[in-house]
């Protein structure tokens, strides 16, 4: 997840390392004595090997001839290495698609395949779960694969010990921070020392319930609403109202220590995303979630984000063979397969009925009943304000700069994106 570049040096490195074991030229998809096709699919999701590993075995089953070998590289790397691949022509096969601008790049720089076509693609999911992986005239160049959201983990064994219940306001969430203060907890897990996840989780996580859903947002992108309006403000006010609540010494809190922290029971809460519930499978306290609240008057919405597409790489010597499997992800077998080996907390995205076997996956998608969702708020069109963004809401946090100067500062940056 964390998005700082390694040297261009490093990288460079890292693709001719790589290289060899990428499409292209690549010798592992030369048709293997027995008629055998190996194909490779590259990814940013290196903890998932065993879990895709899973879903490619059971591709196998209906497709012999095929082997898919999942070949991640380290997340923070994967754009810039991806890049260096493709333009080398060593590309993989089949690989991961960012949702939005950076997935656009590559495909008008003529790298991913136009996936229109594909069965199931334009059938089988939204319009909304469509957007993240379409161009503008319509064309889809990767298959939606997998969400995740954002929500409050909290430990229930102390909210029942001390007879708390779930905040149903903003307001009512930064008076039960101070109510666990009195009672010698810190309430909040999350730190700023590794600077994404406080902007990502907590900040983007909560930020439609003070600037609305995904209308508000395109407001917002063309300019008919300001950045520095009186809800960026306050979205900004409300993360300088939780800094108390974070853990003593939060400047060097990183997002490990964060689960560290809700996972030993030294925080009552961590404001993180789905991708997180599995690290805490074996605890020794009762845990669930809530939807962070908004405050009060406005409805709650939730940050949905649409994190995961497949695509395939133009100049694969083998178009047929990654197209048929995109397929069936794009089917509902397909996609029931994947909900049963994908890491707890990715969601499939498709349209069919998928039963999750996991309580907490299942509870993160019951927050959803109800209340309007949006992905992260910079990622459909503002993603060059990630950075500035970012460190608009540590300084807060650290009080080094006032909501207002963070807004203002928000505003001068988008209105030079527009």
């Amino acid at each position: 997840m964390k998005r700082t570049m390694k040297t261009i040096g490093s990288l460079l490195l890292m693709a001719g390392f790589l290289s060899p074991l990428y499409a292209g030229g690549g010798k592992e998809t030369s048709t293997a004595a027995g008629g055998t096709i190996n194909l490779v699919m590259g990814s940013w999701r290196a903890d998932d090997v065993a879990q895709m590993n899973n879903l490619l075995a059971e591709y196998k089953k209906l497709k012999p001839q095929v082997t898919i070998q999942f070949r991640p590289t380290n997340p923070p790397d994967y754009n810039a290495t991806l890049r260096l691949q493709l333009e080398g022509g060593t590309g993989p096969d089949l690989m991961y698609a960012r949702s939005y601008a950076p997935g656009r790049e590559l495909f008008n720089a003529g790298y991913f395949a136009d996936c229109s076509a594909i069965p199931g693609v334009k059938q089988n999911f939204s319009a909304a779960n469509l957007a993240p992986w379409q161009m503008p005239d319509g064309t889809m160049f990767a298959v939606p694969f997998a969400a995740v959201s954002h929500a409050v983990y909290y430990n229930k064994t102390i909210f029942q010990r001390e007879g708390l219940a779930i905040p149903q306001t903003w307001e009512d969430f930064l008076s039960l921070c101070e109510t666990l203060v009195t009672k010698g907890y810190t309430p909040l897990a999350n730190g700023v020392a590794e600077e994404w996840d406080i902007l990502e989780v907590f900040y983007l996580g909560m930020l439609p319930n003070f600037l609305g859903g995904g209308t508000e947002r395109a407001a917002y992108e063309s300019g008919a609403k300001k950045l520095n309006d009186a809800n960026v403000i306050a979205s900004f006010q409300a993360m300088a109202d939780v800094a108390k609540y974070l853990p003593k010494g939060f400047e060097s809190v990183t997002y490990n220590d964060s689960q560290a922290l809700f996972n030993t029971q030294q925080a009552v809460m961590f404001m993180d995303g789905s991708w997180t519930a599995g690290v805490y499978a074996g605890v020794s306290f009762e845990w669930g979630l809530f939807a962070m609240p908004a405050p009060r008057g406005r409805p709650t919405l939730i940050t949905f984000h649409p994190d995961m597409a497949i695509t395939y790489n133009k100049a694969t010597k083998y178009p047929k063979e990654c197209q048929e499997f995109l397929a069936w992800l794009a089917s509902p077998e397909g996609a029931t397969v994947a909900s049963k080996v994908l890491p707890v907390g990715f969601f499939p995205m498709i349209n069919a009925p998928i039963t999750l076997d996991d309580p907490h996956a299942n509870e993160f998608l019951a927050l959803n009943k109800g209340k309007d969702t949006d992905a992260r708020f910079v990622w459909p069109k503002f993603l060059d304000l990630y950075a500035p963004m970012n460190q608009a809401v540590i300084r807060v946090v650290k009080g080094e700069q006032t909501p207002q100067q963070a807004a203002d500062a928000m505003e001068t940056a988008a209105a030079a994106l527009r």
